[in-house]
């Protein structure tokens, strides 16, 4: 199936899922490091059970210091209700600790140390995100990628969240989407459909975009039995066109070709 990301075709998709699902809410994020730490309880998990690790999290511990030195299996225990519990548990803290230790790179041969900022070992308990603000944007991205369990999503979400960086988040709800409106090809790896929809999606609407395909994506446009036929976005959709017409059985989307 020939693969169509113009920029008219992608706007006039934009327009269509405004018509349909409206504004998305914005998102609080004056603090970085919570959204990114939100943002890994979120991986391959629905939005009521983050919600509930995150509220577990921020209540179970005082501070970012306190998550960083908990024992993991406390961690673990707080944020279970995000699945992999022990495996986040130690993204969580890799991520603390890579931030809290450029931190202290950053700050070691600063002259305005205070007291409430550094530990009686000389270290900085600070913890920010604001220093890929001022990296380009394809260097904050792989820095965050050296973190063991942050991948293009996780990074992209929070580089375009909290930085409006022109980045592209693709989840698994955007990137069947994609496949299925011809904007990216089926065979295209995660990494891949980043990269892709990364350059063709304009700037000013990555971010709705974004939130507009994941909300087509847990109404319509699911994995299985989709009903795309009750929106206007069905012009759009192969599998609809495919199976619709009955060239395809459902188990045959999508075509090999």
């Amino acid at each position: 199936m020939e693969i169509d990301n113009s920029e008219e075709r992608i706007r006039e998709i934009h327009q269509d899922l405004l018509d349909v699902y409206g504004e998305q809410a914005e998102y609080d994020d004056s603090d970085g490091v919570r959204q990114l730490l939100i943002t890994i309880l979120s991986q391959n998990v629905a939005d009521e059970n983050t919600s509930r690790a995150a509220e577990n999290l921020f209540s179970d511990f005082k501070d970012y210091t306190e998550i960083e030195k908990a024992p993991v299996e406390d961690l673990a225990d707080s944020i279970n209700p995000a699945g992999l519990p022990e495996t986040k548990a130690k993204r969580i803290q890799r991520t603390l600790k890579a931030l809290r230790e450029y931190e202290n790179r950053r700050f070691s041969g600063s002259t305005e140390k205070s007291s409430k900022e550094f530990s009686d070992d000389g270290e900085k308990e600070d913890y920010s995100v604001d220093f890929l603000g001022e990296m380009n944007d394809s260097d904050a991205q792989a820095w965050l990628e050296e973190i063991k369990g942050i991948g293009p999503k996780t990074a992209s979400v929070l580089l375009n969240f909290h930085f409006d960086a022109d980045v592209m988040p693709v989840d698994t709800h955007v990137e069947r989407i994609s496949k299925r409106f011809r904007l990216i090809p089926f065979s295209a790896s995660n990494g891949k459909a980043h990269e892709l929809l990364n350059e063709a999606v304009p700037h000013e609407i990555k971010n709705s975009f974004h939130k507009l395909l994941i909300e087509h994506g847990k109404n319509n446009c699911t994995a299985r039995n989709p009903t795309c036929a009750d929106t206007k976005l069905k012009k759009y959709c192969t599998r609809y066109e495919l199976v619709e017409n009955g060239d395809l059985e459902p188990e045959e989307y999508p075509p090999e070709a």
